[in-house]
């Protein structure tokens, strides 16, 4: 019985980067050998064992058979005379794909350490293709390794064409998707995820409602990159620069949704997109299951953004609604959360990167003033119910009437 050390560990390690978590293969071993020194079973479709000291998870060497469609479609076989090279054959990436034995030594059957070196993400064999989650997980290596300069091979983007022209991507759940989407949204470059995707189709499988954006034009004065979808990926890149969090980034993303819905006639406006796109952030968040903290900033940003941009110009009654309509002052942290996401969609335009964004400020400010609001009893004395909130109301107006504003952005 031999033990490796396999996987991210030692990819990670020969690049530089923190070592998260330690994965472990064993060879020559039965599952009864683990157990005997003391191993827990803890594996439902194949044996992985947790160590009795470092609980760190050991897995015997396996390989697998495609049998059905998707993901779980695979007959796992394991046995002593499973050998280490069979095992990592299986995997996804060739630097993914190494191994490291008890003396530190590299085991590397597949050329990983030279895609290492190359910045290359590519396949082990034809057998990626007999798991399409692995479309999701290469694009997002991809965004986690853009900043160091990985790209995936021509190859393995090809390959993973294939895999959708042949329907497998259709295979993938609801909960799979989400899961790696949202922590390539978590990335230093996100936007690379959506783009590998789009690379080999698989984006109008598995977001369709992204999909449709690229090729609608915008109105260039005020979007100067006129795509709409290059849009939204400049939105999600300056969302990725304000803000480390995945449903910012989520919501800055989803914030034009509608416009792939505009009739091609009455390009390149899109009069009414907000409300089509929280139509279509609600079906989007229904078919994915994305969590409700997700879904509703989502929403909140792609009904109001327009109105966030022209706050310098609204009245204070106005204002009051606005946030009324964000539930601005019982949410004050999905509110800043939101004022983030719609600084990240003025930025995300051809030459206005680094464009100042007062907007969030005042309105910061008009709500700190509203939120100041408070009834002595002798404005209360005669009150009651909706006639205590409309003196709130117009005292909040009032309180907002007395800013002073600031001037636009040149």
């Amino acid at each position: 019985m031999r033990t490796y050390l396999v996987g991210g560990a030692i990819r990670d390690a020969l690049l530089g980067r923190p070592v998260k978590e330690r994965d472990w293969v064993v060879v020559g071993a039965r599952p009864e050998d683990l157990e005997a020194r003391g191993f827990r079973a803890v594996g439902r479709d194949f044996p992985v064992f947790l160590h009795p000291g470092t609980h760190e998870e050991h897995a015997l060497a396996r390989v697998e058979r495609k049998t059905g469609p998707g993901y779980r479609g695979f007959a796992v076989h394991f046995a002593p005379d499973v050998t280490l090279e069979e095992d990592l054959r299986r995997r996804d990436l060739t630097i993914n794909a190494m191994a490291q034995d008890e003396h530190g030594a590299l085991v590397d059957p597949y050329g990983g350490r030279a895609d290492l070196d190359a910045r290359l993400l590519r396949h082990v064999s034809e057998a990626f293709a007999e798991d399409p989650v692995r479309i999701l997980r290469v694009a997002r290596f991809a965004a986690r390794y853009a900043p160091l300069g990985f790209t995936v091979a021509a190859d393995t983007l090809a390959l993973m064409r294939r895999m959708v022209d042949a329907g497998e991507a259709d295979a993938l759940v609801p909960e799979r998707v989400w899961a790696e989407t949202v922590k390539a949204l978590g990335e230093d470059r996100p936007t690379v995820f959506f783009e590998v995707l789009r690379a080999c189709g698989a984006l109008a499988v598995v977001f369709p409602e992204l999909d449709r954006l690229w090729g609608v034009p915008q109105p260039a004065k005020w979007h100067p990159e006129i795509d709409t979808g290059v849009h939204v990926m400049m939105v999600l890149e300056q969302a990725a620069k304000l803000s480390p969090l995945a449903r910012v980034r989520f919501a800055a993303l989803t914030h034009d949704l509608g416009k792939g819905e505009t009739h091609p006639d009455r390009w390149p406006a899109h009069h009414g997109h907000e409300e089509r796109s929280v139509r279509l952030v609600d079906a989007m968040a229904e078919r994915l299951r994305v969590p409700t903290e997700f879904r509703d900033l989502a929403r909140a940003v792609a009904r109001w953004h327009g109105l966030c941009h022209r706050t310098l110009e609204l009245r204070p009654s106005t204002l009051v609604e606005l946030l009324e309509n964000l539930d601005a002052f019982r949410r004050p942290e999905r509110f800043a959360e939101f004022l983030l996401a719609c600084e990240a969609d003025i930025r995300g335009r051809t030459g206005l990167e680094e464009r100042p964004y007062p907007q969030a400020a005042f309105l910061a400010r008009v709500r700190e003033a509203a939120a100041a609001v408070v009834l002595t009893a002798e404005e209360r004395a005669g009150l009651a119910g909706p006639a205590i909130g409309e003196r709130i109301r117009r005292a909040r107006v009032a309180a907002i009437a007395a800013l002073e504003r600031p001037a636009p952005a040149g």
